[in-house]
């Protein structure tokens, strides 16, 4: 399965609320790097994936008590 880069509206505001799906998303089998920009005003996850769908990161992220919106781009 080829690479893909995919970007999330979150409202992960901070490195506490980033800690919790840290765990989560770092032992997650498809991904290859996540990074949250929490300075940016939409909160943008980005996910590298070698695998995983857009709506399998949402539903991690929505598990942990957040907001995930796929950004199309």
């Amino acid at each position: 399965m080829e690479n893909k880069e995919f970007q999330f509206k979150t409202n992960l505001n901070c490195r506490g609320c980033v800690s919790k799906v840290q765990s989560d998303l770092d032992n997650l089998e498809g991904i290859c790097h996540w990074n949250v920009d929490t300075d940016n005003v939409d909160k943008i996850l980005t996910v590298k994936s070698d695998g995983i769908t857009e709506e399998e990161v949402v539903a991690i992220v929505k598990s942990k008590g957040f907001k995930a919106m796929t950004l199309k781009g």
